[in-house]
């Protein structure tokens, strides 16, 4: 058996676990990355979910979040805002392409993919090494970026699997005791994600198939109820007429013996067979309702499940959970009284202790049940957005074992708090986080539990790849001339952290654009939704005249005065940049004004860029 060495191993090559590797091989770490799949970036890519929610605001896209949305950007023709469940939609394969491009450029990282964790060495109360197949790979660090925190059992390290009564942590959305529900669904469901094409005439015929689930219409019946077809397909809209297909009322969510994932390879291998299926079956479903013209996108995935069309494997929302030094509970991610934001976590000392920001509301998925959580969303720039919470570091590491590092949905994580932490942007500075700590640890000759969280948080913030904020604030891009100078001092005055997130500096009160991004080839088309040609707009900056209404609070429309083409039709107004948002809060319902920005005919907004008033 081959046996290899490295400063860091990463077990995992998912969301978490790409960025883990990529930030310790950058910060200097030889890096071994071990992936059982063929692509990189997980639930951004392998998994399907190429419509990822969350950290959407300009302030909130940095470190290697916020790079990946400029490669995105800069790749992707016709532009990321195609859906309406978010405002970033890609080809998924550009998104593994990117990734795969990063990791192979770097010198310190080796990358070896189609490895699965059988064992993990320890050597006293310290891991040193996993064994794959064909391999042992040892290491000063190991992080577990695996799908399921497959490390945390194979090295029996603590870890949580199911629900936590309110009794435990005090949150005020868990069950007062184990029911029905949380036996049914220990964890979260997961998702076989496929990618449905529009093909304008006949599609290939979805067909029957053998299979462990009988297919049975009924299932999906009332899937697009209070809906329409055409709302349905645009939810995941992607890119030439494709659309990814997540849907959990009446979908593809599959929770039927989730306890199957961690019983054994072979349970875990029965409950997969059982997800693809019911997942075909709803696209089989898909054909039948909406017609023909509607079939599976071929040569998406690298694989041959549905030719192509499924992901390489389920998009899971829920893991086994380390119990760590801490455990980021639902009061964590929820605003502090009478504010916007969620309190900066604190150590004994006092010290702020954060290392990766989210905003996504708690969504907790169980076919067939609406579960009520704690409302932690708000309307900001004229759409619905999260409240910002933050990570801290010690949930990264476990409670009594050494040499590891957690950076998935595997953190130390209530079940409640894990709906709004295991969202992809969420994640991927998570691993950015894990990454830049074991690099770290290796610096200082150093235990993850030694590391000082102030010189991880100083390290994230002047990355001179990808910068990434540690405290949420809403008025501040990562552009800002000012912007580390406040997150430093909110680490330094935590007591100062204002409870709606806007600190007191220049760009917000001020009347320029601060940090307002250049743009280049700037258009203006006769026709707003397409060119005079007939050709689509997609991608492109338009520009439009229009009637300014607040309906009520954060809640904006325009109607269209010019282009002529266009008059009457009313849109949604929003916004993502703060000089932007807060150029829309003053403007007087009535006013005319010019915008320009990007239209998204599945949402039914105009992102606007910038703001002018004409004479």
């Amino acid at each position: 058996m081959e046996q290899l060495t490295a400063d860091v191993l990463v077990v995992g090559g998912g969301t978490g676990g790409t960025a883990a590797a990529l930030q310790a091989a950058r910060r200097g770490a030889k890096t071994i990355l071990a992936s059982e799949f063929s692509w990189l970036g997980g639930m951004l890519t392998a998994a399907g979910v190429a419509a990822p929610d969350g950290n959407e605001l300009v302030p909130w896209r940095t470190g290697l979040w916020g790079a990946f949305l400029k490669e995105l950007s800069r790749r992707q023709v016709g532009g990321l805002d195609n859906s309406w469940v978010s405002l970033f939609s890609y080809d998924p394969r550009l998104g593994a392409q990117i990734f795969a491009e990063w990791v192979k450029s770097e010198l310190n990282l080796h990358w070896i993919a189609g490895k699965v964790p059988l064992e993990v060495l320890r050597e006293g109360n310290r891991l040193i090494g996993v064994r794959f197949d064909s391999c042992l790979i040892k290491a000063q660090i190991i992080i577990d970026g695996t799908e399921l925190g497959d490390l945390l059992s194979l090295a029996d390290v603590p870890h949580r699997w199911g629900w936590e009564l309110q009794a435990e942590f005090g949150e005020p959305s868990a069950p007062l005791a184990f029911n029905e529900l949380t036996e049914r669904y220990p964890v979260q469901s997961p998702t076989w994600v496929f990618i449905l094409q529009d093909f304008g005439d006949s599609a290939p015929k979805i067909t029957e198939e053998n299979r462990e689930i009988p297919y049975n219409r009924a299932v999906f019946a009332g899937a697009w109820e209070n809906y329409g077809p055409e709302k349905f397909l645009n939810y995941g809209r992607l890119p030439e007429n494709r659309f990814m297909i997540n849907w959990p009322i009446c979908g593809n969510d599959y929770g039927e013996g989730l306890g199957r994932l961690v019983t054994s390879p072979t349970a875990k291998n029965t409950f997969l067979q059982e997800a693809y299926w019911h997942s075909y079956n709803f696209a089989r479903f898909l054909q039948a309702e909406l017609g023909d013209r509607y079939g599976l996108a071929p040569e998406i995935f690298p694989h041959s499940l549905g030719k192509g069309a499924f992901a390489l494997h389920p998009y899971y929302r829920e893991s086994r959970r380390l119990i760590g030094q801490i455990t980021v509970t639902e009061t964590d991610i929820l605003p502090l009284a009478g504010g916007t934001v969620a309190p900066l976590p604190l150590n004994q000392q006092g010290e702020v202790t954060a290392i990766a920001i989210g905003n996504y509301a708690n969504d907790h998925h169980y076919p067939g049940i609406d579960f009520p959580l704690q409302g932690k969303s708000r309307r900001w720039g004229g759409r619905w957005t999260g409240t910002p919470f933050t990570i801290p570091y010690s949930s990264l590491i476990p409670a009594t074992v050494g040499g590891l590092l957690v950076c998935e949905k595997n953190i130390s994580v209530s079940h409640i708090a894990n709906g709004s932490t295991r969202l992809q942007p969420v994640v991927l500075n998570l691993g950015q986080a894990a990454g830049m700590a074991a690099a770290l640890c290796l610096e200082q000759n150093c235990q993850p539990r030694e590391l000082s969280v102030r010189e991880l948080q100083e390290a994230l913030l002047t990355d001179s790849q990808a910068a990434a904020a540690v405290v949420p604030l809403f008025n501040l891009t990562p552009d800002h001339p000012e912007w580390r100078d406040w997150q430093l001092y909110y680490l330094d005055h935590p007591d100062a952290y204002p409870h709606d997130g806007i600190c007191p500096c220049e760009g917000w009160d001020g009347d320029r654009l601060a940090g307002y991004p250049h743009r280049e080839n700037m258009v203006v088309i006769g026709s707003v939704a397409e060119r005079e040609d007939g050709s689509d707009t997609t991608g492109d900056i338009i520009v439009c005249r229009g009637i300014f209404e607040q309906y009520a609070t954060e809640d904006y429309r325009l109607t269209l005065t010019e282009p002529k083409t266009r008059t009457g039709e009313s849109w949604a107004l929003i916004a993502v940049h703060p000089e932007v948002a807060r150029q829309l809060s003053v403007l007087a319902s009535g006013q005319v004004v010019k915008v320009w920005g990007h239209y998204n005919p599945a949402g039914g907004w105009l992102i606007a860029d910038r703001i002018g008033y004409p004479h």
